[in-house]
C-alpha cells in the first residue's frame, strides 16, 4: 500500500485515531485512487485497498457511498469486504447497485441478505442477470407481489421444485404473476396445467393470447387434461324447462335475487343457471361451462356484476359443489373476502368479455 501511503501519508493515524471527519476524507481519496487504477491492480493490491478501505468508508457520507457503490457494481475486481460491507447496508440507494449487478457478491452472501433484510434488497436482487434456486427459494417465501412478479420475470431465474410450487400458489391470486410464470421456458407441462388450475378464465384466454405457439398448444393439452376430455362436449344437462320457468318469472315481474336464492337453496341447478344467465346477459352455455369448472370465481365475478348480497353468492358455491359435498370454512371464508375485494367494474368487464366471446 505505497501508493496510498504516499498519497496519505498519515494513514495509519488515521485509520486508527483519526475523527469521522478525516476519515470520511481518507475514504474518499482512497476510493479514488482504487477506481481510477483498479484495471492494473493486481489480486494481493485490491486486497490491500480492501483492508484500509473497509475501515474508512463507513465513515463517508451516505451519497458518497452510494455512488462508490455504483462505480465498484461494475467491477470484476472490486474489493470482496467492501462491496460485502456496503452490499449489508440498509440503505438500498447504496446496497442496491451492488445486488443488481455485481458480480463479487457469491451466493451465499445474496441468500444471507435475502433472508435478513427488506423488501427493496429483494426488489433489487430480481435485476441480476441470474437467479440460483437457492435464492429465488427466499424471494417466494419472503417477497411482496414486486418481488415475485420480478423473479418469475427473470429469464436467468431458476426455480426448484419446490420453488415453482409456491410460485405457482401465489400466482392463484395474481393475474399478471399467471401470465409471466406461464411464459417461463422452464415450466413443465405438469406445472403448467398446476397453474392453469389455479387461474379463471379470462386469465387463461390472455396468457393464451400472449404466449409462443409451441405454448400455446401445451395450454390446450392441459386444459383438456383439467377438463377430464379430450375435446369439448356439449353439457348434457336440458335447460329448456328451466328457461320457461325463469322466463313466467320475468313476465310475472318476479325474476329477482330472491327468485334465484330460492332456486341455490333448492339445488335447482339448472332453474339456478337459466336465471342468473338472464339477470347477467351471458349465455346459459357459457355459464354452465364456468361455474362447473374447477373453481369458485365465475361464481363472485357475475354476483359482483349484478350486484347479488354474500348470502345468494354463497348459496350458489354451495349449488355448484352438490347436495353430497360439503364446503369447509376456509374456503368459505376465503371465496367471501374475495367476493367483497372483487371490485364492481372488474366484474363487469369479464362479464362482458364472456358475453362478446362465449367458451368454445
Amino acid at each position: 500500500m505505497t501508493t496510498a501511503a504516499t498519497l496519505i501519508p498519515e494513514l495509519d493515524d488515521i485509520v486508527r485515531r483519526g475523527d469521522p471527519k478525516r476519515r470520511a476524507d481518507a475514504a474518499r481519496r482512497i476510493s479514488e485512487l482504487f477506481l481510477q487504477g483498479a484495471a492494473s491492480f493486481r489480486a494481493d493490491h485490491v486486497d490491500l485497498f480492501d483492508g484500509v478501505l473497509t475501515s474508512l468508508v463507513p465513515h463517508a457520507e451516505l451519497a458518497a457511498r452510494a455512488n462508490l457503490a455504483e462505480r465498484l457494481s461494475l467491477l470484476a475486481n472490486a474489493p470482496r469486504g467492501l462491496v460485502g460491507q456496503l452490499a449489508h447496508e440498509d440503505e438500498i440507494a447504496i446496497a442496491g447497485p451492488l445486488l443488481r449487478r455485481s458480480s463479487v457478491i457469491d451466493e451465499p452472501t445474496l441468500i444471507e441478505i435475502a433472508q435478513a433484510k427488506g423488501q427493496g434488497h429483494l426488489l433489487a436482487m430480481t435485476e441480476r442477470p441470474a437467479l440460483s434456486s437457492g435464492l429465488t427459494d427466499v424471494m417466494v417465501l419472503r417477497g411482496n407481489r414486486d418481488v415475485v412478479r420480478g423473479a418469475a420475470s427473470n429469464a436467468g431465474a431458476a426455480f426448484s421444485s419446490d420453488g415453482y410450487s409456491t410460485l405457482i400458489k401465489r400466482a392463484g391470486q395474481d393475474g399478471v404473476l399467471t401470465l409471466k410464470v406461464g411464459q417461463r421456458d422452464d415450466l413443465s407441462a405438469e406445472q403448467l396445467k398446476d397453474l392453469l388450475s389455479g387461474s379463471i378464465d379470462v386469465i387463461r384466454r390472455r396468457l393464451f393470447e400472449v404466449v409462443k405457439p409451441a405454448r400455446q398448444m401445451a395450454i390446450k393439452r392441459a386444459m383438456n387434461e383439467i377438463s377430464g376430455i379430450a375435446d369439448r362436449v356439449e353439457s348434457s344437462r336440458d335447460f329448456a324447462p328451466a328457461q320457461r320457468t325463469v322466463l313466467a318469472l320475468h313476465s310475472a315481474g318476479e325474476l329477482n335475487e330472491s327468485a334465484l336464492l330460492g332456486f341455490a337453496k333448492s339445488h335447482k341447478y339448472e332453474e339456478s343457471i337459466a336465471a342468473l344467465s338472464a339477470m347477467t346477459g351471458v349465455k346459459i352455455a357459457t355459464l354452465d361451462r364456468l361455474i362447473t369448472g374447477d373453481r369458485y370465481d365465475p361464481i363472485l365475478i357475475a354476483g359482483k356484476a349484478v350486484n347479488l348480497e354474500w348470502a345468494t353468492v354463497r348459496a350458489l358455491i354451495l349449488l355448484r359443489l352438490g347436495p353430497n359435498r360439503v364446503a369447509s370454512p376456509a374456503d368459505i371464508e376465503n371465496a367471501r373476502v374475495n367476493f367483497a375485494r372483487l371490485m364492481p367494474s372488474t366484474a363487469e368487464r369479464v362479464v362482458g368479455f364472456w358475453k362478446t366471446r362465449p367458451l368454445a
